[in-house]
């Protein structure tokens, strides 16, 4: 009995652990939903000058800056990585885990369209030309 309250409650970590990782309920503060479907989710970052966001984590994605944007990532090893973007520049990622911290004197907004399922393959010809 003892064993299974365990698992239980290992299980119930783990589960919490997940859900700790989606950047809309780690930080609200920063991080809106705009929209969401079973393809994609838009997420509204705002951010203040020299804010840092907790470690979160996305599927793949592709931003679209708002504001010039200079962000130093931080990875899950402690690595970090500086990223700089002007206003209007799109950029994609693969996913993964990170927190980040702005390197800017003034707030910045940016759009990040997650998403969720792998595109529909294109139709491919039919044999013998039809």
């Amino acid at each position: 009995m003892l064993r299974l309250l365990f698992l239980m409650s290992l299980a119930s970590l783990a589960t919490s652990a997940a859900y700790a990782q989606d950047p809309a309920k780690v930080d609200p503060k920063h991080c809106k939903v705009e929209f969401e479907n079973d393809q994609v989710r838009v997420l509204r970052w705002t951010t203040g000058p020299h804010e840092k966001t907790p470690m979160h984590g996305h599927p793949a994605y592709v931003t679209i800056n708002l504001t010039d944007n200079d962000t130093r990532f931080t990875l899950p090893d402690g690595s970090t990585k500086d990223v700089h973007a002007k206003a209007g520049e799109t950029s994609w990622n693969a996913g993964g885990k990170h927190s980040s911290e702005s390197l800017n004197d003034k707030p910045t907004e940016l759009i990040q369209v997650e998403l969720k399922a792998k595109p529909h393959a294109s139709p491919t010809k039919k044999q013998g030309g039809q």
